[in-house]
């Protein structure tokens, strides 16, 4: 078996990790095993394919990793942000900064608020952490 053949076969392996681990870890070798097996095409020094692959995994983490998570953080957020954010609801019970209740869209939902807002009135939902959405009076 070729030098190259064993690269491309760890970087598989590496890639079949992954999918079982979370974080994005073995893919950063997986890319530098696939870029090694290319320069292994080139040359036999077991010490350059060595350097090439410790150098390609540092800028695979350096670089591509924190892109990748960033990517995948996109890509999960719950969309609470596009639904909910800006639009009107209505205060179902009084709202104060430690308890409260609105609905939107049939849902009802925690509601915080740095000012009094009472039970009836109209708010403007302006972020939300976890379950609880923050409103201001409009």
């Amino acid at each position: 078996m070729a030098l190259w053949e064993f690269l491309v076969i760890c970087g598989i392996g590496f890639v079949i990790l992954e999918l079982f681990t979370p974080g994005m870890f073995f893919l950063n070798f997986a890319a530098a095993a696939f870029i090694t097996a290319i320069a292994a095409l080139f040359t036999s020094k077991l010490i350059t394919l060595v350097l090439v692959f410790f150098v390609m995994s540092f800028l695979s983490f350096v670089f591509l990793r924190p892109l990748l998570l960033k990517k995948i953080s996109k890509e999960t957020e719950t969309g609470v942000n596009d639904k909910y954010i800006g639009n009107t609801a209505k205060a179902e019970e009084e709202i104060t900064s430690d308890r409260g209740v609105i609905s939107i869209y049939g849902e009802r939902w925690e509601a915080r608020s740095s000012e009094y807002i009472e039970q009836g009135a109209n708010v403007r939902i302006i972020r939300n952490e976890s379950l609880i959405m923050f409103v201001e009076k409009i």
